[in-house]
């Protein structure tokens, strides 16, 4: 029998979004945050690059919408890029209060007065990308995990698992979570509800993400009523390490806002013949153009040089990627980095407003998991941390507003695993994850076609009765549950891009290689969902 834990707000996600919201709830409301691993593990971790921001007297706030609406490719809400973008200049000043650490230009006579120093990455008109050296994201994550450590009114659970959300009238009441130190599933109750969870990355072979990002909170809202929309948008990162033993190491977009050149293996550089902005084109600019090269000419990878600037420039701006690189024997300051394109950003999600808010009542959707409308059809570089911080701060707004309101959840039944068994057959999850992971590479991938696509809802549609099977009959564990919902949102990635009949931003198709004159999002409605009525006469 698991245990029952009572909370004013339950987030689901330890990263940036999930952390920020936390700490800016009231410090009279008991908060659970639970992470699935330890703290510090997730794609938040991971981020090199930066965050976007106008903090420069050259920038305008109309500059980085126009930006985020151009790379967008048409199908951005102009309102999230607003909110989003008038946000972030207050968004560094409370990360820098909690103790972020940003780097400084080194230019400027007096240390405590030097302002920020600021990079270029793709799709980005100015110098905006405001870092900590290219482990951004360590340094915000290390901070707000110590920060909510120390603060009393939340509560830190790690190494759980989310195995479904507790649902009843409408609205979202709880979550049924696996603790997988000792494998007993609890039942975590509270007045409000939000998902943190991160991205689906993991649905590819290849991917920059960490090993959570499976899509948990994507794929446990849809099974408790809520849309989801433009799931067909994976960014896949143009550049991750090309070596045996690099797992997932994502060679930041920062060295080629340095200057950094993609060559072929002979030496040639190619991005030009693709697009004017040359390396600086968005990311799924440069992920076409190094898959049609690396398809061309049958090479393995590409190569991404850097070596002419000064060995003391790179130790000072990418000392991650330096240090990673030099353990596999590749010294970027004399030789060009291998690299390959990878999954790495899921753009669309579950849909929710500007304060978070889902389909389901009281329960709140942040982060990479999220559909807001910022990022449209493509992300541009480095604004999804600050669409963390941005909406985590605007979802706990509402919530502090609204849950004196909010009634206490009505009592839920304990997890039953009175009639399942503990599995012999765990080959079943490996096999199933390994064929998932390789038919939505190969056809769900960075070009597509109608036929791959149909093949790929076949297969996913077989699996999904086997997983099925499997769930209903032995007690869960993390790979199974990861598995039941990568399979789901797989399926979900593939219905929307089947739906899509042009080529927009990062969904390229060679039977629909135009760009349709209106652009529309590709919302899904779960059977369940309260809105669905709507749905069916819309399309009536």
């Amino acid at each position: 029998m698991g245990t029952r834990h009572q909370h004013d707000v339950l987030i689901i996600g330890s990263g940036a979004a999930g952390l920020s919201l936390a700490l800016h709830l009231p410090r009279e409301y008991r908060v659970a945050l639970l992470s699935k691993a330890d703290l510090n593990q997730g794609s938040t971790y991971w981020a090199q690059g930066g965050m976007a921001a106008v903090l420069h007297n050259r920038d305008t706030v109309d500059s980085h919408v126009a930006d985020t609406l151009a790379a967008g490719a048409g199908l951005c809400s102009r309102e999230a890029v607003e909110f989003t973008v008038s946000n972030s200049r207050h968004c560094v000043e409370w990360l820098v209060a909690q103790g972020v650490d940003f780097d400084r230009r080194e230019d400027q006579p007096k240390e405590d007065q030097r302002e920020f120093h600021l990079t270029m990455e793709g799709g980005h008109s100015h110098r905006r990308i405001i870092h900590a050296a290219d482990r951004t994201g360590r340094a915000i994550s290390e901070v707000l995990s110590e920060r909510a450590e120390a603060t009393d009114n939340i509560e830190i659970f790690t190494h759980r698992v989310a195995v479904d959300l507790v649902a009843a009238g409408g609205r979202c009441q709880g979550a049924y979570i696996l603790d997988q130190r000792s494998g007993r599933v609890d039942l975590f109750q509270a007045r409000s509800v939000v998902l943190a969870t991160g991205g689906a990355s993991k649905a590819y072979l290849y991917t920059s993400n960490p090993d959570g990002a499976s899509g948990d909170g994507i794929a446990m809202a849809w099974r408790a009523g809520c849309r989801v929309a433009n799931l067909e948008f994976n960014q896949f990162h143009p550049t991750c390490l090309y070596h045996p033993r690099a797992k997932s190491f994502l060679i930041t977009e920062a060295i080629r806002g340095e200057g950094g050149k993609l060559l072929l293996p002979d030496g040639e550089r190619f991005m030009t013949r693709f697009d004017d902005r040359g390396e600086l084109a968005p990311r799924d600019v440069v992920a076409r153009a190094i898959d049609h090269e690396m398809k061309r000419l049958g090479a393995d990878c590409v190569f991404l040089d850097i070596s002419h600037k000064s060995r003391e420039f790179l130790q000072s701006h990418f000392p991650t990627v330096m240090s990673r690189c030099a353990d596999f024997g590749i010294d970027i300051a004399a030789e060009p980095i291998p690299v390959v394109p990878a999954a790495h950003y899921t753009c669309g999600g579950i849909v929710v407003d500007t304060s978070g808010r889902t389909d389901l009542e009281n329960l709140y959707a942040i982060g990479e998991a999220s559909c807001t409308g910022l990022h449209g059809a493509n992300r541009m570089a480095s604004n999804s941390l600050l669409e963390c911080i941005v909406y985590a701060e605007s979802a706990a707004g509402h919530i502090a507003r609204t849950l004196p309101e909010v009634a206490a959840p009505d009592p839920a039944p304990a997890w039953d695993e009175s009639q399942v068994t503990d599995s012999d057959e765990d080959v079943v999850i490996s096999h199933n994850w390994d064929e998932l992971r390789r038919f939505m590479w190969d056809y769900v991938g960075i070009v597509r076609t109608n036929k791959r696509l149909q093949r790929a809802l076949h297969r996913v549609e077989l699996l999904q009765a086997e997983i099925a099977e499997y769930y209903g009959n032995y007690k869960v564990g993390n790979d199974l549950l990861e598995l039941r919902n990568l399979a789901m949102v797989a399926e979900l990635m593939i219905r929307c891009a089947i739906s899509r009949r042009e080529s927009r931003g990062l969904h390229y198709t060679l039977d629909y290689p135009e760009i349709l004159p209106e652009a529309r999002d590709t919302v899904l409605y779960p059977p369940n969902s309260p809105l669905q009525s709507e749905s069916d006469a819309k399309s009536a």
